[in-house]
């Protein structure tokens, strides 16, 4: 019988911000003994060091830059997931799949083409743009829209997920559950941020942080508990990740710097503390746990990992940058192919900046430059009315603002086996591996651009 599938997605949940992940200042107990019982991943990693390419690259098993999503900001349309894609959602959905999204979507959010029900999801509950308050929001059933009833969003979606998984118990389902905490705006309820402020080991801002997963990690008990009390516990695949690294700059006067894992960089860096995010998988009935995994995994790889799990066959339409990693998963000797890329930066993307390259223990890294994260004030506004007055926001502005950009600075080298916290750049004594790292990258960028400058729905940026 075919597994069920959920899919537990945070929105920056950094490496330390998980009890099992090293972190004993915090309280994860759902999630600590989800890493107890099933798969943790010690090197899995995000398809970008930002939100929504990363998450398309998560739903469709491909580099972001391919599927068109290539920034975070709404109202100019580059968060939109072309319609050539096939989701995850649209390939389990075609097996018999009952599917379900709880939560963040950003993957188009001011186009219906672009809606979760038009890409593979029968319900949706949530929001389809790239933040929300917490207690000021609006909710999206299907096609409905609903005010905020002041329950706090983190519990609304645990609610909706439990009710998916009890409409759905006699039927494969795959269920995303994609919470946007712990994201902007930095908000928490008392009775959760309390059990941190109270010990007096962090600032007002990591409490609320730590308050915020607090809740996500209740939210995972309950869902657990769901699947306990349904008889469905042995058969569902359990799949909890975070989207990108841990927002560590000041926020509305917060300080949010916390534990990382003691990974170098953060959101919206290819640094590891960027893109190294924890991960935990759990099969009961499919899948030994109690187990770490060093392997190399990469948010690609879920597509065809979770596929081979249900027992089909991917789609043939576009061909995958991703594998399938169940033999590491169950601990088995095998070649995987470790070579990653990412690369990130505001608007349209820019060769050799704030891009990495993995290829074993060797890590390539271009640095980014301030000027490529630079936003327009307009931007900014747009994007507040987007979540408080969407009336005010009458369609999408694509293009690309005025802006200079720098030369790159030079590429980096890490031997990430001795040196994982990036601290010992080994670019002057390795220099043919750096030129032989950098031809490859410089291939795959072009590459990947190439196919995104052919989309039928490319912005033309």
């Amino acid at each position: 019988m075919r597994p069920n599938i959920i899919l537990i997605l945070a929105d920056d949940m950094g490496y330390g911000d998980i009890g099992a992940f090293g972190n004993p200042h915090v309280r994860t107990p759902a999630l600590d003994s989800l890493c107890n019982e099933g798969v943790a991943l010690t090197q899995h990693y995000a398809g970008s060091p930002a939100c929504a390419p990363s998450r398309a690259a998560l739903m469709t098993g491909r580099y972001p830059h391919r599927t068109g999503v290539i920034d975070t900001l709404d109202a100019r349309g580059t968060e939109r997931l072309s319609l050539d894609e096939a989701t995850l959602a649209q390939v389990l959905g075609s097996a018999g799949y009952a599917t379900g999204l709880v939560g963040k979507w950003h993957l188009g959010s001011l186009d219906s083409r672009y809606h979760p029900n038009a890409r593979g999801f029968d319900e949706f509950a949530g929001f389809r743009g790239g933040w929300s308050d917490y207690w000021e929001y609006r909710l999206e059933l299907n096609d409905s829209v609903q005010p905020s009833n002041g329950q706090y969003i983190t519990d609304v979606f645990t609610g909706h997920a439990v009710q998916f998984i009890e409409r759905h118990r006699n039927e494969p389902f795959f269920l995303h559950v994609a919470y946007n905490a712990p994201h902007f705006p930095i908000q928490a309820p008392d009775d959760h941020a309390d059990l941190f402020r109270e010990t007096g080991l962090f600032s007002e801002g990591v409490s609320r942080i730590y308050g915020m997963n607090h809740c996500i990690d209740a939210g995972v008990g309950r869902i657990l508990e769901t699947l306990r009390r349904n008889g469905l516990d042995e058969n569902t695949i359990i799949l909890f990740t975070s989207d990108n690294g841990p927002q560590m700059e000041e926020w509305d006067g917060l300080d949010l710097k916390r534990f990382n894992g003691r990974f170098n960089g953060a959101k919206p860096l290819v640094y590891e503390g960027g893109i190294r995010v924890p991960a935990v998988i759990r099969w009961p009935g499919g899948l030994d746990g109690g187990r770490r995994v060093q392997d190399l995994v990469h948010f690609t790889d879920w597509l065809p990992t979770l596929c081979a799990a249900a027992q089909m066959e991917t789609p043939e339409s576009l061909p995958l940058d991703g594998q399938n990693v169940w033999s590491a998963l169950r601990g088995e000797s095998g070649e995987l192919d470790t070579r990653r890329f990412w690369q990130w930066n505001r608007y349209c993307p820019v060769h050799n900046v704030n891009a990495a390259m993995r290829d074993g223990p060797w890590k390539l890294l271009r640095p980014l430059l301030p000027e490529a994260l630079w936003t327009t004030e307009e931007d900014q506004k747009t994007d507040y009315n987007l979540r408080y007055a969407p009336e005010l926001v009458t369609g999408i502005n694509p293009g690309v603002p005025d802006r200079h950009i720098p030369e790159p600075e030079d590429a980096l080298l890490f031997n990430l086996d001795d040196d994982p916290y990036e601290s010992h750049d080994l670019a002057v004594e390795h220099p043919a591996r750096v030129s032989a790292m950098q031809l490859e990258m410089d291939r795959w960028f072009d590459d990947v651009e190439s196919e995104r400058r052919r989309r039928s729905d490319c912005l033309g940026v």
